[in-house]
């Protein structure tokens, strides 16, 4: 049996869930950090992972809810990847990773957890960060807690547009 002591999921474990997309719902919110929202821009936002497959994971959104790449205009796909390259420079910045994956997983059946709603994984890489934990406990450890992490980035982006 595996046991991970994790007391801060119990707030999350306890709260009421809401239904509808976390992405729709995090572009209307008007409070980024309880959102985890780091920057808006006109047509997309940049969001951290809550699930996150190593610190610093974060996506990049379209506002509007598409389920694929072909549904959304060319200024909405130029401004994703605007913002997947700030992703990298704020990530280098902050942690300072070795390499990236950058991808989109489109429909259920290419892993997408939130399949009508497209967005950009963006995820820092170190050599050998994949540990013993991995693969002998199948576990992974995320050493750094979502608010400092997004504490640590957010100096790394510029103000927001809609707040300019």
């Amino acid at each position: 049996m595996k046991t991970i002591w994790a007391p801060w999921r119990m707030k999350y474990i306890k709260s009421r869930k809401t239904r509808g997309c976390v992405f729709c719902r995090a572009a209307r919110s008007i409070k980024n950090s309880s959102s985890q929202v780091l920057y808006r821009g006109r047509h997309a936002f940049v969001i951290m992972n809550i699930y996150p497959y190593s610190n610093g994971h974060l996506m990049v959104v379209p506002v509007r809810h598409r389920p694929d790449i072909e549904k959304l205009t060319g200024d909405e796909r130029s401004e994703l990847m605007e913002l997947t390259a700030m992703c990298t420079r704020a990530l280098k910045k902050t942690y300072g990773p070795q390499g990236f994956n950058i991808g989109v997983n489109i429909g259920r059946a290419a892993g997408a957890g939130i399949p009508g709603h497209v967005h950009i994984h963006v995820v820092p890489r170190w050599t050998g960060d994949t540990n013993f934990m991995a693969a002998a406990c199948d576990t992974k450890i995320i050493p750094e807690s979502l608010s400092s992490a997004y504490r640590k980035l957010k100096k790394h982006f510029p103000r927001s547009r809609e707040n300019k």
